[in-house]
């Protein structure tokens, strides 16, 4: 049983509701004369049962929902005709103590034609946000499983050099190397929890910053980083783990440890009336090498499945876009803040 409290859901009952009514003025009709008082009538009793249908599903949303999915959608239905039923029939009763019958029709047709309208509009609403209930289901469970894929990713692919690392540094230099084991931890601790909650903005930056640690201990002066934060900057923005890690993954995996003088990654991060900007920039061998043909693949699998899980948290006004020029490869997110 789709939620029927949500604003935004009341909302589009009752436009559904005043959509009717205006449909009714516009058919053509020599028979019936629409003036504003009687169409303000009728939009007040659409909108009214309307509103009526929504509160009684709302509230009855749990016992409906325990039933057999058909049941429970013709439980649904019945209950919406059957408030729109005694509902239009007290309207009648009242016009017809004063006189005068409401729209000119008599019991049977004002009251069950109110009924049968509305059991036509509740049953194509739930009908929408169910489907639409389960596209939102399906889309999270995407996003979740490609937040999985990249916690699976980088577990073997950054393991095993890491620990080796720390191991050849424990009797040379253990500060170092117990530096390293606590800013692998916590690459790991947001790896495994990655399909789960939300990091902000300052979190994903720091995390990018203990990984490129880990990453300068290994390829020492081959891999130089240049950070750029443009304040003021959303430092509490809401985003999904791993984000910007594995975009500098790929500029240290696919680019700098490519290159034989290795490089400078570049992370540059402002705001402006658009919105938010993430800019991942590095040195990279050009992408028509066939022998670095599934380096290049493995970049464009992450950050596909990054834009997919921006898109899902932010809409579509969030954008990946990346390529490589002149020798250079960028990768730049966008997020709207508004």
């Amino acid at each position: 049983m789709p939620d029927l409290c949500r604003l935004p859901r009341l909302a589009a009952l009752l436009g559904l509701a005043e959509l009717v009514v205006v449909v009714l003025v516009l058919a053509p009709d020599d028979a019936r004369t629409w003036t504003l008082a009687r169409f303000l009538s009728a939009s007040g009793l659409a909108l009214w049962l309307a509103l009526a249908v929504a509160v009684l599903l709302c509230k009855l949303r749990a016992p409906i929902s325990r039933l057999p999915q058909r049941v429970g959608a013709a439980a649904a239905v019945a209950l919406a005709a059957l408030v729109a039923f005694v509902g239009a029939g007290v309207i009648h009763a009242l016009y017809s103590a004063l006189g005068a019958e409401p729209l000119g029709v008599d019991f049977g047709r004002f009251a069950g034609g109110s009924a049968a309208v509305a059991a036509l509009i509740v049953a194509l609403a739930l009908r929408h946000f169910y489907v639409s209930d389960r596209w939102a289901v399906q889309i999270e469970a995407n996003a979740r499983a490609e937040a999985d894929a990249l916690q699976a990713r980088i577990r073997p692919h950054f393991l095993f050099n890491s620990m080796n690392l720390i191991a050849s540094l424990l009797r040379r230099d253990p500060a170092v190397a117990e530096r390293a084991v606590l800013d692998l931890s916590d690459l790991f601790r947001a790896a495994l929890g990655a399909g789960e909650g939300e990091s902000t903005l300052a979190a994903e930056c720091e995390l990018a910053a203990q990984y490129l640690s880990i990453e300068q201990l290994r390829l020492g002066e081959r891999l130089r980083v240049e950070w750029d934060k443009r304040e003021p900057l959303p430092w509490e923005l809401p985003l999904p783990r791993l984000v910007l890690q594995p975009l500098v993954e790929n500029a240290v995996l696919h680019g700098i440890s490519r290159l034989p003088e290795g490089g400078t990654v570049s992370i540059a991060l402002w705001s402006d009336a658009a919105g938010l900007h993430v800019r991942v920039r590095n040195p990279a061998p050009a992408p028509q090498d066939p022998s670095l043909a599934s380096l290049h693949r493995g970049a464009g699998h992450a950050q596909r499945s990054i834009a997919h899980r921006l898109a899902w948290r932010f809409g579509p006004q969030a954008r990946v876009t990346a390529g490589w020029a002149d020798g250079y490869y960028a990768c730049e997110v966008m997020l709207p803040l508004a």
